[in-house]
């Protein structure tokens, strides 16, 4: 099944860069439809254990039938709850894939994808309560501006906030087409794709809460893994690459990396990776959601 959910993207790569031994405990927190986790047992041995973490009911049909897999109905952001539930305080590798599937973007009613007349929905958790439609009808216009313009980078950010709030005065904003004439005259005109792509990015990365909650899971990591343990981290734009490049060299989120009394730098992680990773030519022709992926690797010190 996980071929048309999701063909997964660097597969040879990220497998490489866990550097799997035979007999270790491996976390694939982003489970999907399960083309990494199926690498992943295939280079486990009878010992080894995978534990995968999705919190989409829809993945949840793509569970592996083996001893080994253990799977986790949560997000990642309770990563390590989960795993001392299970019984494990550290493990040897943790692999993220920070995409939506794309079985996400083709299933009209979640609301993901700009090519579907569908109710603004977006929640990768079906449970959550928070959706697009209800952001886009009761965030204040500061913050509807703050959210197009940081996690959309959407040029007239500010012109489209007060379009959005003037708009849903008339009447809520709950589809695709009420949202696009809402914005109508503030969409660019030959550039539609790229511009809506930018503000479902926005309102989805809002609904999903996904940067606090990258930011928790990089925090985690370096509790749970043990030393030579590997965290590799596949993310595709700047704003979720960013904190995972300084996380992996500085072990802080923001700013510079803690020094301890002599002024050496306490850092949990050495860089595997000085550039991310990218996508081979080859790949790039097979799978386009790959254009955007960039890989970093680091090992726990």
């Amino acid at each position: 099944m996980e071929n048309n959910y999701h063909v997964p993207v660097l597969l040879q790569e990220c497998i490489d860069g866990l550097n799997i031994k035979p007999d270790g405990v491996y976390v694939d927190v982003t489970f999907g439809g399960g083309g990494h986790s199926r690498e992943i047992l295939s280079k486990l041995g009878k010992d080894g254990v995978l534990i995968a973490f999705d919190q989409d009911p829809d993945a949840q049909r793509n569970k592996i039938d083996d001893p080994r897999f253990l799977f986790v109905d949560q997000n990642f952001a309770f990563l390590k709850n989960n795993l001392r539930l299970l019984g494990y305080k550290q493990v040897d590798g943790i692999l993220a894939d920070l995409g939506v599937s794309s079985h996400q973007f083709n299933e009209p009613e979640r609301g993901f994808s700009t090519r579907f007349e569908s109710s603004l929905d977006m929640r990768m958790d079906k449970q959550g309560k928070l959706t697009a439609a209800a952001v886009l009808n009761t965030y204040t216009e500061d913050k509807l501006h703050k959210i197009f313009g940081i996690y959309g980078e959407v040029k007239n950010a500010k012109s489209l906030a007060r379009a959005v709030v003037t708009s849903r005065a008339g009447q809520p904003i709950v589809t695709l087409a009420d949202f696009k004439a809402a914005a109508g005259a503030h969409i660019p005109k030959g550039k539609e794709n790229k511009y809506m792509a930018q503000v479902f990015q926005a309102l989805r990365i809002e609904v999903n809460a996904e940067i606090e909650v990258l930011e928790s899971f990089l925090l985690q990591t370096a509790e749970v893994l043990s030393p030579g343990g590997r965290l590799v981290v596949m993310s595709y734009h700047s704003l979720e690459d960013r904190p995972v490049k300084n996380f992996i060299a500085k072990g802080k989120i923001r700013g510079e990396a803690d020094k301890d009394f002599f002024g050496n730098e306490e850092k949990p992680y050495k860089v595997i990776t000085r550039k991310a990773v990218i996508a081979e030519q080859d790949e790039l022709e097979r799978n386009s959601r790959s254009r955007s992926a960039k890989l970093r690797i680091g090992e726990r010190i």
